[in-house]
């Protein structure tokens, strides 16, 4: 099936018109309003802000990828898109965002090193994630292995010296960043890491240290456990490439025993016995014994844990977790006359994310609570037709972001699901 066959096969199977035109706007808006090719490399902004995410391009074209073996030229911009990334990283593994030229004004200063091309340097571990994931896809879909060669054999090597390194941040890492918040004042106090860029002190945990979370803003406490959990599956990607691939025995062994060191921190930090959800995850932990009880509506998330692969949606911890982060004592779970479901503290109080609402229904086995959250979506755009950043549970005509590229191919990938 390619793009084409796509939105006629979207006139066949989707009854509802408001919901079929949105789908095709959803399912297109990435290609149609975001992709710029140059040469061999694709650049794919996030939408409303003319940077390239490594997390946010990822996701942009995920509902693409089955696609690709009927589409030569879809194929060799996701190829291009892997490039692009690979070549970024390289540049600088501590960066999120990035840009195609090197001449930028910024609104802001930040204090760490900053070089050409990037946009912004928080470090985040799920941005150095999901390029690995859409890596290891991208193989899958089209059997093409010419993507690893001897610069994406460097790009492995550098993402585990970074993970290997924020094992122990306060002891080994260089890293520090600090945002002006004295120049810019509608910035948040979770734009920059406190004790003077640093982030407070951790104890070794087997985890990684992040100083950011998927929403980019400042971790409260620095191990993000759904970002960790993450890191563990693409660690088996990695382990599978560099066996099949590279036949490197060191190396696969090296990030065996990174993704063992992972796990055990998993298992042995991550988790909080709650009084009323019984076992759970928690979102952060500092190895310290204190907990960050919550769930943000960027992925990776705890909600997202079965769609990216950590574990079944029947898991028993899993559950618990969900009912947990999908009731008010998330702080984040909003619920008004329009809509319910989590936000962010990356955006006002009372306002919920479509990308969360989606990823809901995408790890939901119960038919009647997937078709609610379509409909929810669906009369939630402020009457444009596209998904946003996030909207008021009780008015859709507030919303942040009119032009939120993750949302909507995120959105476009459910309904395939659902419908195709």
């Amino acid at each position: 099936m390619n793009i084409k066959e796509v939105l006629q096969k979207a006139d066949e199977v989707i009854e509802d018109q408001k919901l079929r035109e949105m789908f095709k706007k959803c399912f297109m808006s990435t290609l149609e309003t975001s992709v710029k090719v140059d040469g061999e490399k694709t650049y794919i902004i996030t939408g409303d802000i003319n940077a390239m995410w490594l997390r946010d391009s990822s996701c942009q074209v995920h509902h693409y990828l089955s696609l690709m073996k009927d589409d030569s030229d879809l194929q060799n911009k996701v190829k291009g898109l892997i490039k692009s990334q690979v070549d970024y990283i390289l540049l600088d593994p501590y960066a999120n965002a990035f840009l195609n030229t090197e001449d930028v004004e910024r609104e802001y200063h930040d204090t760490t090193i900053m070089k050409p091309y990037v946009w912004e340097r928080k470090f985040e571990l799920d941005s150095l994630c999901y390029p690995v994931q859409l890596a290891y896809l991208y193989l899958k879909e089209t059997n093409d292995d010419t993507i690893f060669d001897k610069q994406y054999l460097h790009f492995i090597q550098t993402i585990l010296d970074v993970f290997e390194t924020e094992q122990y941040h306060s002891q080994k890492s260089s890293y520090t960043f600090e945002r002006d918040m004295a120049k810019v004042w509608n910035l948040r106090k979770t734009e920059t890491l406190q004790n003077h860029g640093h982030g407070f002190d951790t104890r070794y945990t087997g985890m990684i240290w992040s100083a950011f979370r998927p929403s980019d803003d400042a971790c409260a406490l620095n191990y993000n456990i759904p970002g960790n959990m993450f890191c563990s599956v693409i660690l088996s990607y990695l382990q599978e490439i560099v066996k099949d691939i590279y036949h490197d025995e060191y190396l696969e062994e090296r990030i065996q025993d990174l993704k063992f060191e992972i796990d055990y921190g998993i298992e042995l930090f991550g988790t909080y016995l709650h009084p009323k959800y019984g076992k759970i995850y928690a979102y952060e932990t500092d190895g310290y014994g204190n907990h960050v009880l919550m769930d943000d509506a960027n992925v990776p998330s705890l909600l997202s844990l079965p769609y990216l692969g950590y574990c079944n949606e029947d898991n028993e911890i899993y559950q618990n977790t969900r009912c947990f982060i999908l009731s008010h004592d998330n702080p984040y779970y909003y619920e008004g006359k329009k809509a319910k479901g989590i936000g962010s503290p990356h955006t006002w109080k009372e306002y919920v994310w479509p990308i969360a609402l989606t990823m809901q229904a995408l790890t939901s086995t119960d038919e009647q609570e997937i078709q609610t959250l379509i409909d929810m979506i669906v009369n939630n755009t402020g009457d444009t037709g596209y998904c946003h950043e996030s909207f008021d549970v009780n008015d859709d005509s507030q919303y942040t972001r009119p032009w939120f590229c993750w949302a909507n191919s995120l959105f476009a990938e459910l309904i395939m699901k659902v419908y195709f």
